[in-house]
């Protein structure tokens, strides 16, 4: 599919410092691939999952792996407003400071978060190669368009460039439900 982009959605998920790991899992314990994920390296973790707790509510979140260096929650709007969280902003991966916190429960044991909790950012994937071949650089803002039975122009998406991606655009599951982008979905870039 030339010109096409694979669309995925991004269910709520954690992410884990191997400190984290522990507190919620017990001492030694370490994430277990239970399916890779389009991007090399990353995958579902078969560990149980974790129980988010905020002031209004509770969900039960996938934890991904590998772990980082900062923990990480990722949400959509309905998540976060099912959890009683305000305030939860729209942010790439990593920027987390400065986002709400909330409680986390393991089947070994609970972490209070200070912070951590975003709305991640829609964006693209590429490698370098990619890249080049759509004719987009890191951090470039894009528009892309989603022909499903609600088709929609997704704007504000940013492009992440690396060497360790592999071309793909993440929605969360607000904005898969808005555009009705079930199944296998792809979307073309509009670049200005």
């Amino acid at each position: 599919m030339e010109n096409k982009i694979l669309v995925e959605t991004s269910a709520r998920h954690i992410h884990l410092t191997h400190a984290a790991v522990e507190t919620l899992y017990g001492a030694g314990a370490e994430l277990i691939v239970k399916k890779m994920l389009s991007q090399p390296g990353q995958f579902a973790s078969a560990n149980e999952k974790i129980k988010l707790v905020g002031p209004k509510g509770e969900l039960m979140v996938s934890v991904l792996g590998p772990e980082r260096k900062q923990n990480q929650v990722e949400l959509s709007f309905t998540d976060a407003l099912a959890l009683g969280l305000k305030d939860v902003p729209v942010r790439e991966s990593g920027d987390v400071a400065g986002t709400p916190g909330l409680k986390l429960v393991g089947p070994a044991g609970e972490l209070e978060l200070n912070e951590g909790c975003i709305i991640a950012k829609r964006h693209i994937h590429f490698n370098p190669e990619q890249a080049a071949a759509f004719g987009v650089s890191d951090k470039e803002i894009v528009k892309v368009r989603l022909d499903t039975a609600r088709p929609l122009i997704f704007d504000d998406v940013v492009c992440r460039v690396s060497p360790n991606f592999e071309l793909a655009m993440h929605i969360d599951t607000d904005e898969a439900n808005a555009a009705c982008a079930f199944g296998e979905v792809y979307g073309t870039l509009i670049k200005g």
